[in-house]
């Protein structure tokens, strides 16, 4: 492919313009081959525009689960958007791009004869000082993860065949990085939540709490825990099935969440069994929390199949000191679970630890 001169065509001695790319574009594409976002960005603003001679880059990773754009990192002199909705409208042209999921090679923004740019927002139209630029949609296994835009090309010239084809061969390559970043994070909140309920799951648990006991230990305090157990789950099951059991735990593990703040930690501890983690919380504060839990539980009922099924939830609460061993603190908690559901259920028991005189 010949190669229009220019700073995109930059020249080592002895070197033709082809060859110097090449080795430039393959350690660049080892480097991208990580599970570090912020690296891939850095590497998509700095390096990559580089390459081809653009000055400006911006790199936005996509939530599809709101369908908005997120900007990661950009070198812009001025303000540009920090999140773009997919729904847009009328669209811009990073949302045409998305939209198609194909790479978008503006070379002239003015040009009225561009079916592209009709009928398009351009906010930021006035800082750019060329009127082309491209727009690379992220694409991994068929689904855009992100955008990457580079325009202001050196010397006012229009983006060649070869910067066009670079940028095609790293949107590739940055769209199976991120795609990668995202399976991994799934992966690893799979390993630690609850399927059914989403919670953290037992192990994720014990993790957390000797985290918040090691927090104590070096800036004091103490932490308290309840244990909450869900009253009658095998009746549930044995009368309407394990699907409607399933939708019992589903439900209550959803009112427990609703009656704690966002630092504390709940967890799916066993099959009908649950656990808080309240970090700097009284017994008496706790107690008041595990009293609003099993309110909440016992005061509405579940529907299924156009049948209301009573729920009901028994509770044990503990406080405990930076030196307690986490085995312990399950341990004891759970014998106030216990307490409360021998007192009759759908109760609340304190576990008051015993102070010895020194």
């Amino acid at each position: 492919m010949e190669m229009q001169q220019g700073e995109a065509g930059k020249q080592m001695p002895g070197c033709s313009g082809s060859v110097y790319r090449l080795e430039v574009v393959t350690p660049l594409a080892k480097k991208i081959n990580c599970l570090d976002v912020k690296r891939i960005a850095e590497i998509c603003i700095a390096e990559i525009p580089t390459l081809i001679g653009a000055k400006l880059a911006s790199l936005y990773i996509l939530d599809e689960t709101s369908d908005i754009l997120h900007l990661e990192k950009n070198n812009h002199p001025f303000l540009i958007n920090n999140i773009v909705s997919l729904n847009q409208n009328p669209p811009s042209p990073m949302i045409v791009a998305v939209r198609s999921k194909e790479l978008l090679v503006i070379r002239d923004m003015d040009n009225p004869q561009s079916a592209v740019v009709n009928n398009v927002s351009r906010g930021f139209a006035k800082n750019y000082q060329t009127q082309s630029c491209i727009i690379a949609p992220l694409i991994c296994h068929g689904h855009v993860v992100g955008v990457l835009n580079i325009s202001d090309k050196e010397n006012g010239e229009k983006f060649t065949e070869e910067d066009i084809a670079i940028v095609e061969l790293f949107r590739q390559l940055v769209g199976a990085s991120i795609g990668n970043i995202h399976l991994f994070e799934k992966t690893q909140r799979q390993a630690r939540t609850d399927g059914l309920t989403g919670m953290l799951n037992h192990r994720a648990f014990y993790e957390a709490l000797e985290t918040e006991l090691r927090r104590c230990r070096r800036y004091g305090g103490k932490v308290s825990i309840i244990m909450a157990d869900i009253d009658g789950l095998k009746t549930i099951n044995d009368q309407h099935g394990h699907r409607a059991g399933d939708m019992a735990i589903k439900q209550i593990a959803r009112r427990l969440s609703a009656c704690i703040r966002q630092i504390d930690m709940a967890a799916r501890y066993g099959g009908d069994e649950f656990s808080i983690i309240l970090p700097n919380t009284s017994l008496s504060d706790a107690t008041v929390v595990a009293e609003r839990m099993v309110q909440m539980v016992c005061g509405t009922p579940m529907v299924w199949e156009n049948q209301k099924i009573s729920l009901s939830l028994s509770a044990g609460v503990g406080e405990y000191d930076p030196n307690t061993d986490p085995m312990d603190v399950t341990k004891t908690t759970d014998q106030a679970l216990y307490a409360a559901k021998q007192a009759g259920k759908g109760r609340v028991c304190v576990f008051e630890p015993q102070h010895t005189e020194g």
